[in-house]
This record gives C-alpha cells, structure tokens and sequence, in this order.
C-alpha cells in the first residue's frame, strides 16, 4: 500500500470515527434555546461539524508562516438603509414636529451593493464593486481571478494559496482548472462557516463604520465610495492581527467539536 492510500485511509477512518461521536452528541437531548436562530442550527448539523473538525485538524500546527501564505476571500453585500435605520434628536418644548428635527426618508430595500476583497499578512486587494447582475463561475474568473488574485499572488510569496469560499462560482470545475493553469493552490474551506474567514470581521468594521458616518450615503454611489474608502482606512496592523489568531480559530473549532465559535 502506497503513502497516498494510506493517507486516504487514515481520513476516512477519521471521518468515520468523528461522524460517530458527533451523532452520538447529537442524540443527547439537549434544550435548545428559543432565540437559536436557523442558520445557526445548520451550522451544527453533523456534516458540517466533520467538514470543520478536518480542516481544524489538518492545519492545527500551522503557524505565522504558513497562514501567511493566504489570500483570505470573500464578498459581502451592504444596504444602503437597514430596518431600523433610526437617528436620534434633542428637541425642545413644542418643537416634537418641527421641519428642522427631520430628514427625508428613504424605505428599507432602497438598494444595496456586493463587494469583493482579499486580505494577506502584508497587504490586501483592490476592493472590487461587483455590478450588474450575479457572480458566475465565468464572470468569476473574468472579473475576479485574472485581474485581481492572480497579479497579488506575488505579493504573498512562494506557492500562494487562495482561500474562497464553496459558492457554486468558486467551485466550478472552470475555476479549478483555471487555478491550476495559473498554479494557486486553493484551499477546501468547510461550507458555512464564515466564523473562520477573519475577513468577515473586516466586513463588520466597515458596516459599523459606514453606518455612523454623518451624513450618510444618500444613494448607492455614495455607499460604493464610503465602503472603499472605510476599507482603505483599516490599518494592515488589524488585519494582521486577525489572521495571527487563525491557529486560535483551529484550536477553539476543534475542542468545540467542529461547533461554531462565535
């Protein structure tokens, strides 16, 4: 037997062993708390949980280094007014519906835009506004890959790796075969698990500081340039730091049992 088949052998008596223990957590009774969203209880069904334990396991020993080799990806859509998009004024006596104490409103669904962005240990990408229609695998590699991830790979060094997501654009087999003509190695990212991608927490200060800005976008060109230029301000320090908490991240999904951490 070869080491390739050993290998192969080893993860699925893994899988085996991890998908009997977590079935058998999963007949436990257990309260589940009212306020438990959806999305959250999809996160902890068992395939899920496997698919985060392995990929916990296999890089539980990696350090600065070899994360420093990441382009971490994602997109992220931002609305240009939110449900409960409330400005709060002091008024005086007998001016509770005074003209100078309001702001012309504009309804919930106003509009919204996706973005795209990757960030390393060094540097980060363009931040692309994706326009006009939704993300194919073709439009992925047109619009994304080739101008935007493969002239940073350089940036990052020797052997590169991508980290997307598995939206159905990124896993094509086009976009495969597409990395592997351009040599980036991609990672195999565990579906749903957006509590493992640090740049999720780079969406989150931009929304956080978008949504304070005084006055807000008025409309979504004003919410484009907002979000790129908060982007832009983040400091490379921040995004540092966060991807040196990625060996915390493996350890904390593994003694979570492949549950999430945030």
């Amino acid at each position: 037997m070869d080491g390739r088949s050993i290998t192969w052998l080893a993860f699925l008596v893994f899988q085996d062993v991890v998908s009997k223990e977590l079935l058998n957590d999963f007949q436990k009774p257990k309260a589940i708390p009212e306020e438990l969203g959806q999305e959250e209880k999809v996160y902890n069904c068992p395939e899920h949980r496997v698919a985060r334990l392995l990929i916990a396991h296999e890089h539980r020993n990696w350090g600065i280094e070899e994360w420093g080799r990441v382009l971490f990806t994602d997109e992220s859509r931002f609305c240009l007014r939110s449900p409960d998009d409330r400005q709060r004024v002091w008024r005086s006596t007998g001016e509770r519906v005074a003209q100078c104490n309001f702001v012309p409103g504009i309804s919930f669904g106003s509009g919204s835009i996706m973005v795209w962005g990757g960030i390393s240990m060094e540097a980060r990408t363009e931040l692309v506004v994706v326009n006009g229609g939704a993300m194919t695998a073709n439009r992925y590699i047109r619009d994304i890959l080739e101008p935007h991830v493969v002239p940073f790979a350089p940036f990052i060094g020797n052997d590169p790796i991508l980290m997307h997501d598995n939206a159905r654009p990124h896993v094509a087999q086009i976009v495969n075969e597409y990395l592997d003509t351009v040599e980036i190695h991609h990672m195999i990212w565990p579906a749903r698990s957006p509590d493992l991608n640090p740049i999720e927490h780079v969406w989150d200060m931009v929304g956080r500081r978008v949504k304070v800005r005084t006055p807000g976008p008025a409309n979504l060109r004003d919410l484009s340039a907002a979000i790129i230029q908060e982007c832009q301000e983040i400091d490379q320090a921040v995004i540092q730091d966060l991807l040196e908490g990625m060996p915390r991240r493996m350890e904390a999904v593994i003694q979570a049992r492949g549950g999430n951490i945030r």
